[in-house]
Formats: structure tokens, sequence, C-alpha cells
């Protein structure tokens, strides 16, 4: 079972530390001890939290999709030359860059400062975790 320290629960949940302490002081949230003393978090409490504490900007798009993964962001940079573009949006923790023709980018009107949704399908989506010298 996977434990994460105080402060990787709260960059995970996107909360300050003392929030934390506050909810493990409230007992709304079981910690264990690691050898030095430290409170642990229970992963799997964290991901709850997690879900339950997600915040994204509504899409106000009122169009019906099929993709699961929407992100509504603000366009932050653009690179366009005659044919391509990479359109770089800010949505809310996280930078998604995309990769279009210049043609969409005028068509879509977009520009720096634009509100824009960024739609995620793939049938392949990596997922990484760090080494862990047992399992070496």
């Amino acid at each position: 079972m996977p434990h994460l320290r105080i402060s990787e629960a709260a960059r995970l949940v996107g909360v300050s530390d003392d929030t934390m302490r506050r909810w493990i002081d409230a007992e709304s949230l079981p910690t264990a001890k690691d050898e030095v003393g430290r409170a642990l978090i229970d992963g799997a409490h964290v991901a709850r939290l997690a879900l339950d504490h997600a915040v994204a900007p509504a899409d106000t798009s009122g169009v019906s999709r099929s993709a699961r993964n929407q992100f509504v962001g603000i366009v932050t940079a653009i690179t366009m030359d005659t044919v391509m573009a990479q359109v770089e949006l800010q949505c809310g923790p996280h930078r998604v860059v995309s990769l279009m023709s210049s043609e969409a980018v005028r068509d879509l009107s977009l520009e720096i400062g634009s509100v824009a949704t960024a739609v995620v399908k793939a049938t392949t989506v990596i997922v990484e975790t760090p080494n862990r010298p047992d399992k070496a």
C-alpha cells in the first residue's frame, strides 16, 4: 500500500500542507508513521481527496463529446509558420500543447489570451512511476 508524506499529498490534492494537517487533526484523514516518526497518508485516501477536490474550469461550449479528457484553459503561446502551428494552453496547473495547422488557428481565431478547450482522445496513454530500489 503506497503512503505519501504530507507535503506530497498536499501537492497532489492541490492544497497547502497546513490544510492537509488540519484534515489530519480533525481525524478525517488517517495517518501512519514512518521509521523516523513522520506522518504518512495512505495513497488511496489521497486519491479520493484528489478526486473530491479537483476543480477544473467548466466547459461552457455546450458541445457533447465522446472524449472524456477535456481541459478548459487560456492560450499562453502560439508559434506559427505558413503551414503548421504550436498552440500552448494553461489549463489549471497543466500545460497542454497542441500541434495543428495554421489554418485551424486562424479559423478558431486563436490568440494569446483566448479561452479554449483542449479535447484529448487517445488510444495510448503512457503512465510512469518513479524507479523503486526494491524493483530494480
